[in-house]
Protein backbone atom coordinates (compact mmCIF):
# COMPACT_ATOMS: atom_id res chain seq x y z
CA UNK A 1 0.00 0.00 0.00
CA UNK A 2 2.89 2.34 0.74
CA UNK A 3 4.27 1.68 -2.72
CA UNK A 4 0.89 2.48 -4.25
CA UNK A 5 0.66 5.82 -2.46
CA UNK A 6 4.22 6.67 -3.43
CA UNK A 7 3.43 5.91 -7.07
CA UNK A 8 0.38 8.16 -6.92
CA UNK A 9 2.48 10.90 -5.38
CA UNK A 10 4.87 10.70 -8.29
CA UNK A 11 1.92 10.71 -10.65
CA UNK A 12 0.39 13.86 -9.27
CA UNK A 13 3.68 15.73 -9.27
CA UNK A 14 5.38 14.41 -12.36
CA UNK A 15 3.21 12.70 -14.96
CA UNK A 16 -0.06 14.61 -14.97
CA UNK A 17 -0.46 17.26 -17.62
CA UNK A 18 -0.45 20.12 -15.14
CA UNK A 19 0.75 22.92 -17.36
CA UNK A 20 -1.99 25.20 -16.10
CA UNK A 21 -2.94 23.71 -12.76
CA UNK A 22 -1.14 26.43 -10.86
CA UNK A 23 -2.93 29.23 -12.67
CA UNK A 24 -5.97 30.97 -11.30
CA UNK A 25 -9.09 31.54 -13.33
CA UNK A 26 -12.13 33.54 -12.32
CA UNK A 27 -12.82 34.79 -8.84
CA UNK A 28 -14.32 31.41 -7.91
CA UNK A 29 -10.84 29.85 -7.85
CA UNK A 30 -11.24 28.05 -11.17
CA UNK A 31 -8.18 26.71 -12.96
CA UNK A 32 -7.60 27.68 -16.58
CA UNK A 33 -6.50 24.75 -18.73
CA UNK A 34 -3.99 24.75 -21.55
CA UNK A 35 -5.13 23.01 -24.70
CA UNK A 36 -3.79 19.46 -24.73
CA UNK A 37 -2.89 17.39 -27.79
CA UNK A 38 -6.03 16.03 -29.37
CA UNK A 39 -8.05 19.09 -28.40
CA UNK A 40 -8.99 19.61 -24.76
CA UNK A 41 -12.24 21.26 -23.73
CA UNK A 42 -12.30 24.85 -22.61
CA UNK A 43 -13.32 25.08 -18.92
CA UNK A 44 -16.62 26.74 -19.79
CA UNK A 45 -17.45 23.91 -22.20
CA UNK A 46 -17.39 21.22 -19.53
CA UNK A 47 -20.75 19.76 -18.49
CA UNK A 48 -20.81 18.31 -14.96
CA UNK A 49 -23.33 15.59 -14.10
CA UNK A 50 -23.78 13.89 -10.72
CA UNK A 51 -26.11 10.92 -10.39
CA UNK A 52 -27.26 9.12 -7.22
CA UNK A 53 -30.32 7.11 -6.21
CA UNK A 54 -32.20 9.88 -4.41
CA UNK A 55 -31.85 13.06 -2.37
CA UNK A 56 -33.87 11.79 0.60
CA UNK A 57 -30.92 9.66 1.71
CA UNK A 58 -28.77 12.18 3.65
CA UNK A 59 -25.54 10.58 2.47
CA UNK A 60 -26.52 10.88 -1.19
CA UNK A 61 -27.80 14.40 -0.63
CA UNK A 62 -24.37 15.25 0.82
CA UNK A 63 -22.75 13.66 -2.26
CA UNK A 64 -24.68 16.01 -4.55
CA UNK A 65 -23.85 18.96 -2.33
CA UNK A 66 -20.16 18.15 -2.72
CA UNK A 67 -20.66 18.10 -6.47
CA UNK A 68 -22.24 21.54 -6.29
CA UNK A 69 -19.28 22.81 -4.26
CA UNK A 70 -16.82 21.63 -6.89
CA UNK A 71 -18.92 23.06 -9.71
CA UNK A 72 -18.97 26.41 -7.95
CA UNK A 73 -15.19 26.29 -7.62
CA UNK A 74 -14.80 26.10 -11.40
CA UNK A 75 -17.67 28.51 -12.19
CA UNK A 76 -19.97 25.77 -13.50
CA UNK A 77 -23.22 24.13 -12.43
CA UNK A 78 -23.72 20.47 -11.63
CA UNK A 79 -26.67 18.76 -13.27
CA UNK A 80 -28.26 16.61 -10.57
CA UNK A 81 -29.79 13.28 -11.55
CA UNK A 82 -31.67 10.88 -9.26
CA UNK A 83 -33.12 7.55 -10.34
CA UNK A 84 -35.00 6.35 -7.23
CA UNK A 85 -33.18 3.04 -7.08
CA UNK A 86 -34.50 1.99 -10.50
CA UNK A 87 -31.79 0.60 -12.77
CA UNK A 88 -33.78 1.13 -15.95
CA UNK A 89 -34.39 4.76 -15.03
CA UNK A 90 -30.69 5.26 -14.31
CA UNK A 91 -29.69 3.91 -17.72
CA UNK A 92 -32.28 6.04 -19.52
CA UNK A 93 -31.13 9.21 -17.75
CA UNK A 94 -27.57 8.60 -18.83
CA UNK A 95 -28.66 7.83 -22.37
CA UNK A 96 -30.51 11.15 -22.52
CA UNK A 97 -27.66 13.31 -21.15
CA UNK A 98 -25.26 11.69 -23.62
CA UNK A 99 -27.56 12.32 -26.56
CA UNK A 100 -27.30 16.12 -26.62
CA UNK A 101 -24.76 18.90 -26.37
CA UNK A 102 -21.00 18.79 -26.49
CA UNK A 103 -20.77 15.21 -25.26
CA UNK A 104 -16.97 14.96 -25.42
CA UNK A 105 -16.85 17.63 -22.69
CA UNK A 106 -19.39 15.86 -20.47
CA UNK A 107 -18.29 14.50 -17.09
CA UNK A 108 -20.37 11.97 -15.15
CA UNK A 109 -19.84 11.09 -11.48
CA UNK A 110 -22.10 8.10 -10.97
CA UNK A 111 -23.33 5.83 -8.18
CA UNK A 112 -24.44 2.71 -10.11
CA UNK A 113 -27.54 1.13 -8.61
CA UNK A 114 -25.88 -2.29 -8.55
CA UNK A 115 -22.80 -4.06 -9.82
CA UNK A 116 -24.52 -5.14 -13.03
CA UNK A 117 -25.48 -1.54 -13.87
CA UNK A 118 -21.90 -0.33 -14.17
CA UNK A 119 -21.10 -2.10 -17.45
CA UNK A 120 -23.80 -0.41 -19.56
CA UNK A 121 -23.04 2.96 -17.92
CA UNK A 122 -19.37 2.72 -18.82
CA UNK A 123 -20.07 1.48 -22.33
CA UNK A 124 -22.52 4.31 -23.01
CA UNK A 125 -20.00 6.90 -21.85
CA UNK A 126 -17.19 5.32 -23.84
CA UNK A 127 -19.26 5.16 -27.02
CA UNK A 128 -20.34 8.79 -26.63
CA UNK A 129 -16.84 10.04 -25.79
CA UNK A 130 -17.83 11.35 -22.35
CA UNK A 131 -15.72 11.04 -19.21
CA UNK A 132 -17.10 8.95 -16.35
CA UNK A 133 -16.13 8.13 -12.78
CA UNK A 134 -18.05 5.39 -10.98
CA UNK A 135 -18.17 4.72 -7.25
CA UNK A 136 -19.01 1.80 -4.96
CA UNK A 137 -20.43 -0.80 -7.37
CA UNK A 138 -18.93 -2.68 -10.30
CA UNK A 139 -18.39 -6.31 -11.41
CA UNK A 140 -15.02 -7.63 -10.26
CA UNK A 141 -13.85 -8.34 -13.81
CA UNK A 142 -14.77 -4.91 -15.21
CA UNK A 143 -11.68 -2.70 -15.26
CA UNK A 144 -11.26 1.03 -15.97
CA UNK A 145 -7.88 0.29 -17.55
CA UNK A 146 -9.74 -1.29 -20.48
CA UNK A 147 -11.42 2.05 -21.33
CA UNK A 148 -9.90 5.44 -22.05
CA UNK A 149 -12.94 7.49 -20.97
CA UNK A 150 -13.62 5.62 -17.73
CA UNK A 151 -11.24 7.59 -15.55
CA UNK A 152 -11.55 5.71 -12.28
CA UNK A 153 -13.63 3.53 -10.02
CA UNK A 154 -13.55 4.58 -6.37
CA UNK A 155 -14.76 2.40 -3.55
CA UNK A 156 -14.10 1.67 0.10
CA UNK A 157 -12.96 -1.44 1.90
CA UNK A 158 -16.41 -2.66 2.87
CA UNK A 159 -15.06 -5.69 4.68
CA UNK A 160 -12.99 -3.43 6.88
CA UNK A 161 -15.82 -0.98 7.65
CA UNK A 162 -18.30 -3.80 8.22
CA UNK A 163 -15.86 -5.41 10.61
CA UNK A 164 -15.07 -2.13 12.37
CA UNK A 165 -18.67 -1.39 13.24
CA UNK A 166 -19.21 -5.05 14.17
CA UNK A 167 -16.38 -4.87 16.69
CA UNK A 168 -17.82 -1.63 18.08
CA UNK A 169 -21.21 -3.35 18.40
CA UNK A 170 -19.72 -6.43 20.06
CA UNK A 171 -17.85 -4.26 22.54
CA UNK A 172 -21.02 -2.30 23.32
CA UNK A 173 -22.97 -5.46 24.21
CA UNK A 174 -20.19 -6.79 26.41
CA UNK A 175 -18.84 -9.41 24.03
CA UNK A 176 -21.78 -11.80 24.15
CA UNK A 177 -25.47 -12.04 23.28
CA UNK A 178 -27.68 -11.92 20.22
CA UNK A 179 -27.65 -9.43 17.37
CA UNK A 180 -29.54 -8.97 14.10
CA UNK A 181 -28.25 -7.62 10.79
CA UNK A 182 -29.93 -5.34 8.26
CA UNK A 183 -28.33 -5.87 4.86
CA UNK A 184 -28.31 -3.44 1.93
CA UNK A 185 -29.11 -4.02 -1.73
CA UNK A 186 -27.75 -7.51 -2.26
CA UNK A 187 -26.57 -6.85 -5.83
CA UNK A 188 -23.96 -4.37 -4.66
CA UNK A 189 -20.35 -4.87 -3.69
CA UNK A 190 -20.88 -2.55 -0.71
CA UNK A 191 -23.60 -4.75 0.79
CA UNK A 192 -21.70 -7.97 0.13
CA UNK A 193 -18.40 -6.73 1.51
CA UNK A 194 -19.86 -5.09 4.60
CA UNK A 195 -21.75 -8.24 5.54
CA UNK A 196 -18.57 -10.27 4.98
CA UNK A 197 -16.90 -7.94 7.47
CA UNK A 198 -19.62 -8.69 10.01
CA UNK A 199 -19.19 -12.41 9.45
CA UNK A 200 -15.43 -12.09 9.97
CA UNK A 201 -15.96 -10.28 13.27
CA UNK A 202 -18.47 -12.88 14.44
CA UNK A 203 -15.98 -15.65 13.65
CA UNK A 204 -13.64 -14.01 16.17
CA UNK A 205 -16.40 -13.79 18.80
CA UNK A 206 -18.31 -17.09 19.02
CA UNK A 207 -20.09 -15.82 22.16
CA UNK A 208 -22.09 -13.46 19.93
CA UNK A 209 -24.98 -14.98 17.98
CA UNK A 210 -26.44 -13.66 14.74
CA UNK A 211 -30.12 -14.25 15.45
CA UNK A 212 -31.38 -13.06 12.08
CA UNK A 213 -30.36 -11.17 8.97
CA UNK A 214 -32.65 -9.55 6.43
CA UNK A 215 -32.24 -7.05 3.61
CA UNK A 216 -33.75 -3.58 3.92
CA UNK A 217 -32.21 -2.29 0.66
CA UNK A 218 -30.33 0.61 2.31
CA UNK A 219 -33.77 2.18 2.97
CA UNK A 220 -34.88 3.78 6.26
CA UNK A 221 -38.60 3.04 5.92
CA UNK A 222 -37.94 -0.60 5.09
CA UNK A 223 -35.54 -0.88 8.01
CA UNK A 224 -38.13 0.61 10.37
CA UNK A 225 -40.73 -1.96 9.34
CA UNK A 226 -38.26 -4.83 9.34
CA UNK A 227 -36.83 -3.96 12.75
CA UNK A 228 -40.32 -3.89 14.26
CA UNK A 229 -40.84 -7.40 12.89
CA UNK A 230 -37.48 -8.60 14.23
CA UNK A 231 -38.20 -7.11 17.67
CA UNK A 232 -41.51 -8.94 17.76
CA UNK A 233 -39.84 -12.19 16.68
CA UNK A 234 -36.75 -12.11 18.92
CA UNK A 235 -37.71 -9.71 21.70
CA UNK A 236 -35.17 -9.07 24.44
CA UNK A 237 -32.74 -11.54 22.88
CA UNK A 238 -31.67 -8.71 20.56
CA UNK A 239 -28.81 -6.88 22.23
CA UNK A 240 -27.52 -5.14 19.12
CA UNK A 241 -28.44 -4.20 15.54
CA UNK A 242 -25.82 -4.17 12.80
CA UNK A 243 -26.92 -2.10 9.76
CA UNK A 244 -25.07 -1.87 6.45
CA UNK A 245 -25.76 1.87 6.24
CA UNK A 246 -26.90 4.72 8.43
CA UNK A 247 -30.27 5.16 6.77
CA UNK A 248 -31.20 1.63 7.90
CA UNK A 249 -29.63 2.22 11.31
CA UNK A 250 -31.81 5.31 11.75
CA UNK A 251 -34.87 3.30 10.77
CA UNK A 252 -33.88 0.75 13.41
CA UNK A 253 -33.55 3.55 15.98
CA UNK A 254 -37.10 4.68 15.19
CA UNK A 255 -38.37 1.14 15.75
CA UNK A 256 -36.49 0.90 19.04
CA UNK A 257 -37.92 4.21 20.20
CA UNK A 258 -41.44 3.04 19.37
CA UNK A 259 -40.80 -0.13 21.38
CA UNK A 260 -39.48 1.80 24.38
CA UNK A 261 -35.95 0.45 23.85
CA UNK A 262 -34.12 3.58 22.76
CA UNK A 263 -30.57 3.46 24.11
CA UNK A 264 -31.05 -0.10 25.40
CA UNK A 265 -30.03 -1.85 22.16
CA UNK A 266 -26.71 -1.04 20.51
CA UNK A 267 -26.99 0.10 16.88
CA UNK A 268 -24.24 0.65 14.29
CA UNK A 269 -24.25 1.83 10.68
CA UNK A 270 -22.10 3.26 7.89
CA UNK A 271 -22.10 6.63 6.03
CA UNK A 272 -21.84 9.17 8.86
CA UNK A 273 -24.96 11.11 7.88
CA UNK A 274 -25.75 14.06 10.20
CA UNK A 275 -28.60 12.31 12.06
CA UNK A 276 -26.41 9.28 12.69
CA UNK A 277 -23.55 11.38 14.01
CA UNK A 278 -26.03 13.18 16.27
CA UNK A 279 -27.28 9.80 17.53
CA UNK A 280 -23.72 8.62 18.16
CA UNK A 281 -23.00 11.82 20.09
CA UNK A 282 -26.20 11.34 22.09
CA UNK A 283 -25.50 7.71 22.92
CA UNK A 284 -28.49 6.13 21.15
CA UNK A 285 -26.23 4.83 18.38
CA UNK A 286 -22.84 3.22 18.92
CA UNK A 287 -20.78 3.86 15.79
CA UNK A 288 -20.74 4.73 12.11
CA UNK A 289 -18.13 5.02 9.36
CA UNK A 290 -17.57 7.99 7.09
CA UNK A 291 -16.60 7.73 3.44
CA UNK A 292 -17.13 11.51 3.23
CA UNK A 293 -20.07 11.92 0.87
CA UNK A 294 -19.30 15.55 -0.03
CA UNK A 295 -15.76 14.57 -1.07
CA UNK A 296 -17.14 11.73 -3.19
CA UNK A 297 -19.55 14.07 -4.91
CA UNK A 298 -16.80 16.52 -5.76
CA UNK A 299 -13.85 14.27 -6.51
CA UNK A 300 -15.45 12.38 -9.40
CA UNK A 301 -16.37 15.62 -11.12
CA UNK A 302 -12.91 17.04 -10.40
CA UNK A 303 -11.23 14.04 -12.04
CA UNK A 304 -13.43 14.43 -15.10
CA UNK A 305 -12.92 18.18 -15.27
CA UNK A 306 -9.13 17.80 -15.09
CA UNK A 307 -9.19 15.14 -17.81
CA UNK A 308 -11.57 17.07 -20.07
CA UNK A 309 -9.54 20.26 -19.83
CA UNK A 310 -6.26 18.50 -20.57
CA UNK A 311 -4.76 18.69 -17.09
CA UNK A 312 -5.00 14.96 -16.37
CA UNK A 313 -3.71 12.30 -18.74
CA UNK A 314 -5.87 9.30 -17.86
CA UNK A 315 -3.39 6.87 -19.38
CA UNK A 316 -0.75 7.81 -16.78
CA UNK A 317 -2.84 6.85 -13.73
CA UNK A 318 -1.15 3.70 -12.37
CA UNK A 319 -4.23 2.21 -10.68
CA UNK A 320 -7.65 3.41 -11.71
CA UNK A 321 -9.74 1.16 -9.43
CA UNK A 322 -8.85 1.87 -5.82
CA UNK A 323 -9.97 2.10 -2.21
CA UNK A 324 -10.24 5.54 -0.61
CA UNK A 325 -9.76 6.57 2.99
CA UNK A 326 -12.63 6.09 5.47
CA UNK A 327 -13.11 7.03 9.13
CA UNK A 328 -14.62 5.17 12.12
CA UNK A 329 -16.79 7.48 14.23
CA UNK A 330 -17.67 6.80 17.86
CA UNK A 331 -18.85 9.02 20.69
CA UNK A 332 -15.22 9.95 21.38
CA UNK A 333 -14.70 11.69 18.02
CA UNK A 334 -18.25 12.36 16.76
CA UNK A 335 -17.95 16.11 17.35
CA UNK A 336 -15.16 16.30 14.75
CA UNK A 337 -17.52 14.98 12.06
CA UNK A 338 -20.68 16.85 13.06
CA UNK A 339 -20.36 19.41 10.29
CA UNK A 340 -18.98 17.93 7.06
CA UNK A 341 -16.75 20.37 5.23
CA UNK A 342 -15.46 20.44 1.68
CA UNK A 343 -11.84 21.45 1.26
CA UNK A 344 -11.55 22.92 -2.27
CA UNK A 345 -7.82 22.17 -2.28
CA UNK A 346 -8.59 18.44 -2.41
CA UNK A 347 -10.19 18.95 -5.82
CA UNK A 348 -7.10 20.52 -7.39
CA UNK A 349 -5.71 18.45 -10.25
CA UNK A 350 -2.51 17.70 -8.32
CA UNK A 351 -4.46 16.36 -5.31
CA UNK A 352 -6.99 14.04 -6.92
CA UNK A 353 -5.52 10.80 -5.59
CA UNK A 354 -4.33 11.81 -2.13
CA UNK A 355 -7.04 9.77 -0.41
CA UNK A 356 -6.24 6.59 -2.32
CA UNK A 357 -5.19 3.84 0.11
CA UNK A 358 -4.60 0.93 -2.27
CA UNK A 359 -5.79 -0.88 -5.39
CA UNK A 360 -8.94 -2.96 -5.36
CA UNK A 361 -7.78 -6.56 -5.13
Amino acid sequence: MTTFRATLALLTTGTLLLTACGGTGSGSGATTAAQAPGGACKPEEVKLIGQVRNQTNPYEAAWLQGGDEFAKKVSLTQQRLTYDGESAKQQEQIRQVLATGNVRCSVLNVLPNGDSDTTPIVKQAQAAGAYVVTQWNKPADLKPADYDKWIAHITYDGKESGKQIAHALITAIGGNGGIVALQGILDTAAAKDRFAGLQAALAEHPEVTLLDQQTADFDRAKALTLTKTLLTKHGDAIKGIWAANDDMALGALQALEAAGKSGKVAVVGIDAVPDAIKAVSGGTMTATVSSDGPWQGGIGLAMGYCAATGQLDVSTIPTRAFFAKQFLITKDNAAQFATPKVDPAEFECANLFKRATGPIS
